[in-house]
């Protein structure tokens, strides 16, 4: 792919957002989940640790794109992190705020790709309850969020939208690929 392309996965927690990412790696090494940085305690695998200093700089900077508070923590999507993330190859968002997809698409010029993946609440219990999360109810009441979002922003609109109870990680992975592909090459004859 030739140009700036990468994806947003907006759904609620236990949508399938790291299953589908790991899909999309597997099916093709360019992809790579965008690592956000996190201010605050908890889970430190899979993110950026930062410290309030590095934050006030960024934000001096002009260089937030989209920060966002849930679980006592505070999320951040960086410009340096992304010009980092474009130069390694294709990344992969994960999102659960409608604002926040708006931020980034807005805010970062790049070709994005934005996929709604869905699945009911009961499904997000028993993902969250399987995978031994010790913050299950937090996960529902974030679920209960993302919809009450959707509520508030009927005009969103979403390159794709997969159901993950019906939709297996490596099939919505190929769908998501060909989204990349079809734009990749119709960017090359404009």
């Amino acid at each position: 792919m030739s140009g700036k392309h990468g994806v947003v996965l907006y759904g609620p927690p236990a949508a399938g957002k790291d299953t589908i990412t790991r899909a999309l790696t597997e099916l093709n090494s360019q992809y790579a989940q965008f690592t956000r940085l996190k201010f605050g305690s908890g889970k430190r695998s899979g993110y950026r640790m930062g410290t309030a200093e590095q934050l006030r700089t960024l934000k001096t900077a002009g260089d937030v794109v989209y920060a966002n508070t849930r679980y006592d923590n505070t999320y951040v999507i960086d410009r340096p992190g992304l010009d980092a993330a474009f130069t390694a190859g294709v990344p992969v968002v994960h999102l659960g705020q409608v604002d926040g997809v708006r931020a980034l698409v807005d805010g970062y010029p790049a070709s994005w790709a934005v996929v709604l993946l869905w699945c009911p609440r009961e499904t997000t219990a028993e993902r969250s309850v399987g995978r031994g999360d010790s913050d299950t109810m937090a996960r529902l009441a974030a679920w209960d969020a993302t919809l009450e979002d959707l509520d508030a922003h009927p005009s969103a609109v979403w390159d794709l939208t997969v159901d993950t109870t019906a939709a297996s990680p490596q099939d919505a992975a190929r769908l998501i690929d060909q989204l990349l592909a079809q734009r990749a090459a119709g960017a090359a004859t404009a």
